[in-house]
């Protein structure tokens, strides 16, 4: 078991307009296996999405640390942060965020291009995410032209152009029927058993729990429970 990512002792809060001070995570300490999907859960506004994005580097903690193999990733200026993200860390969020317009390759191309590569550098790479994605015939495509399920999976694909080292999930089924929430379940287990990816993955959805290596509850801003789950 190798631990990749780390985090301790992370707090956050919000001031609303009434500059009432809201504690959304309290004092959370927990430890990312390598090449293991892990799944936070709890209830709406428990600060699920919070964690994931102070895990990932989009967000920074009022307090507290997280450990990308072994180093503290808000030592970092603003920009080494950018930096770091685009190398390690590929982002898959419930509103799949793709440009309308642009086609399905350019859109997973912009972070290779983002990171100096080539675009037909890039576009063919784009297309090799595309195949493994079962994809690759609607890569000329633009977004409004794909329907939702093929849009999230272009979305995953654009996650993994840069081969990142850790894929962060917040809620990529929650827009999906069930048809096509069972296709991103299956390519989420294919890129964790052939590819090795690790995952921390956000979800209300029952079957992606099932998917799980590891389970956290997040209750209150507070790490409730965490369960290994072996299969």
């Amino acid at each position: 078991m190798k631990i990749i990512l780390e985090s301790k002792n992370i707090f956050k809060s919000y001031q609303n307009n009434k500059k009432f001070k809201l504690e959304v995570l309290k004092d959370i300490s927990l430890s990312i296996e390598e090449n293991k999907i892990s799944v936070i859960v709890g209830a709406s506004g428990a600060g699920k999405s919070t964690l994931l994005h102070i895990l990932s580097g989009l967000d920074r903690p009022d307090s507290g640390e997280v450990f990308f193999e072994a180093e503290n990733i808000f030592n970092y200026s603003d920009e080494k942060l950018t930096h770091f993200r685009n190398k390690n860390i590929g982002f898959v969020f419930q509103f799949h965020h793709l440009l309308p317009e642009f086609t399905a390759a350019e859109n997973i191309a912009i972070p290779k291009l983002a990171a100096g590569v080539k675009l037909n550098d890039a576009l063919l790479r784009a297309e090799e995410l595309l195949e493994l994605v079962g994809l690759i015939d609607r890569k000329d495509h633009k977004p409004a032209e794909l329907s939702g399920g093929e849009q999230q999976r272009v979305a995953v694909a654009r996650a993994l152009v840069n081969d990142p080292k850790i894929i962060f999930a917040d809620e990529p089924t929650g827009n999906l029927d069930s048809k096509n929430s069972e296709s991103i379940h299956q390519l989420i287990l294919k890129l964790k058993n052939d590819f090795n990816k690790t995952f921390v993955i956000v979800t209300h959805n029952p079957e992606l729990m099932n998917l799980a290596d590891k389970i956290f509850e997040i209750k209150d801003g507070r790490l409730k429970n965490q369960e290994s789950l072996f299969k």
